[in-house]
């Protein structure tokens, strides 16, 4: 294999060209980068028969100007009634906009862009600057049938905001972006649907100074696209974040919302709990905007004591240990634990190169020890809450821990982790523009089907040559956790990509795992929702879907595919 001392791929430092298409696939702020690392690097050159010539020249970088050839289709008389409730300043209809808000961050997509492919992009983007705006937009698509998607972050990584047919996208993080109340008696907050997440989290965090309260507060839903997903997204997508085991997922942490529809607005109640029958509440949350359009959010806020968060790191001498000591752990009924992660053995040996842990002393003590390479699996955890809680949390789970057979790792790993978390996804550029590419796919799963599930979905991928699959589970429950799954492979061919996460998606479902866990749907798991949950049920959601939005307009062929 050729090496040349000392070479290092000219990994991009610049910000994408304005207006280009990498500004729009690019994740994250447009400045900012993460490179892979030294031990990555040799890592990816053995694993997919590369040399460093192989990373000289880049391809298809996505550097030229966005270019879009498809003509608007609405009407001047409805795009001036657009203009007339949301101000001319407000509505876009040139082509980078058109397009930017079109796509989220899938592979696919970026393939495609990289390619200066465009498919379909929306007509007009609107920018709303209230609830009664929406409400108006919507009542003027309904009346002409004209189709209605919605944007707030822009990370879906399930094809949800790329639209099936032209029609108007409302760009909801531009105005609809404040927390609007705290109710601290209730210990709830007010949120509009476009408010991401670092400015809902230092709203929150400033809780005293800002309005007035006795306490600071903290969302407590930290996913990895927190920097770049809104508040409205994290509901309607049933999102859950790196401490969800404690804090709950977006599902549990939404109390209650209001929402336009084609057929009127409809306000769920705060209660925590009501014996009135099927909860309305529920079939909205996870929606993805098929029924309507969230445009008020009471969420669950908690108390922000980040003095007391207790960190902790463990290394596991095999999966099986770790798996049996997160099911004990999880049902131990001594408290929850926020942050939990178990990496299996893969990832385990491919997170020690990403951090420059593989081959030092701490590695080499750590052999000596018995934690064997390709069967050892690292755990990072922290505790939150009140100090009591959060020391017992820790202190039990150590028990269980050592019972298990693992050697604690103090907190550095899980501080090293915490420095880094939100940039790991930046070093898929990079990838790409040498042919890798970096992906992602996540199952529920039951305790007593984890093995199966992680075995057989493995084997699948595995069965690719030259294939990286690491798997972590970092959401867990009393009954169960989910199993994510994190492939790395030089790309073929979009169409042959495409071809293997559909062999993905099936052998997760094959082997009794759902087909999302935390991502939503959107179009690219759709298909696999009816053979997951049944005729009957989809029935049930199809009559939903009837009732909410007779003439079809809301995210046509978006959740479910119901079109």
């Amino acid at each position: 294999m050729t090496r040349h001392k000392g070479f290092i791929p000219d990994w991009t430092e610049t910000a994408a060209p304005a207006g280009s298409y990498r500004s729009i696939f690019k994740w994250g702020a447009p400045d900012e980068f993460k490179h892979p690392s030294d031990e990555w690097y040799e890592m990816m050159k053995e694993e997919f028969g590369m040399t460093d010539d192989d990373f000289r020249t880049k391809r298809l970088e996505g550097l030229e100007p966005v270019s879009v050839t498809q003509k608007i289709r609405i009407g001047k008389p409805d795009i001036r009634a657009f203009e007339a409730i949301v101000g001319k300043e407000n509505v876009a209809l040139d082509g980078y906009s058109r397009l930017r808000f079109s796509r989220g961050k899938t592979m696919e997509e970026a393939s495609e862009l990289r390619s200066g492919k465009i498919g379909t992009a929306t007509d007009v983007v609107l920018h709303p600057r209230s609830k009664d705006e929406v409400r108006a937009i919507v009542a003027r698509c309904n009346k002409r049938k004209i189709p209605v998607y919605t944007y707030g972050g822009g990370s879906s990584v399930t094809l949800g905001l790329r639209p099936k047919k032209p029609g108007v996208t409302l760009v909801l993080q531009t105005h609809m972006n404040k927390l609007l109340s705290i109710n601290e008696t209730n210990q709830t907050a007010l949120v509009q649907p476009g408010m991401m997440g670092p400015a809902y989290e230092e709203a929150l965090n400033n809780a005293v100074k800002n309005f007035g309260t006795k306490h600071n507060y903290t969302c407590g839903h930290f996913p990895q696209s927190f920097e770049f997903s809104s508040v409205g997204g994290w509901v309607v997508t049933l999102g859950s974040g790196q401490a969800s085991t404690y804090y709950g997922d977006a599902y549990h942490i939404a109390l209650s919302g209001e929402y336009v529809t084609p057929v009127g607005d409809i306000r769920t109640l705060d209660y925590p709990g009501t014996a009135t029958g099927p909860k309305v509440n529920d079939i909205m949350k996870g929606s993805e905007g098929a029924f309507g359009i969230l445009v008020e959010v009471t969420m669950r806020i908690f108390k922000y004591m980040p003095e007391n968060r207790q960190r902790y790191a463990y290394m596991f001498p095999t999966w099986e240990a770790a798996v049996e000591a997160s099911r004990e752990v999880m049902q131990g009924e001594f408290g929850m634990p926020a942050v939990y992660r178990i990496s299996d053995p893969e990832e385990t040996e491919v997170g020690l190169k990403l951090f420059g842990i593989h081959g030092t002393a701490v590695d080499t003590f750590m052999r000596l020890r018995g934690y064997r390479p390709m069967e050892r699996c690292l755990f990072i955890g922290t505790a939150e809450g009140e100090k009591g809680y959060a020391k017992h949390v820790r202190k039990m789970i150590g028990k269980i821990f050592k019972k298990h057979g693992a050697m604690s790792l103090t907190g550095y790993a899980t501080k090293k982790w915490e420095k880094t978390r939100y940039k790991e996804p930046y070093m898929r550029e990079d990838l790409m523009d040498y042919g890798i590419v970096v992906d992602t796919l996540e199952s529920a799963v039951t305790w007593d089907n984890l093995h199966r599930l992680h075995q057989g979905v493995r084997a699948f991928i595995k069965k690719r040559p030259g294939t990286i699959c690491m798997t972590h589970a970092s959401h867990f429950y009393p009954q169960g956790t989910n199993l994510y799954f994190i492939f790395i492979m030089k790309l073929d061919s979009v169409k042959s990509y495409l071809a293997f996460q559909s062999g993905i998606i099936d052998a997760i479902t094959k082997h009794g795992g759902s087909p999302s866990h935390h991502h939503g749907m959107g179009r690219m798991l759709a298909p696999w929702l009816e053979p997951h949950i049944g005729k009957n049920q989809m029935a049930v959601i199809r009559a939903l879907k009837k009732h909410f939005d007779p003439n079809r307009i809301m995210n046509p062929g978006g959740i479910l595919d119901l079109d």
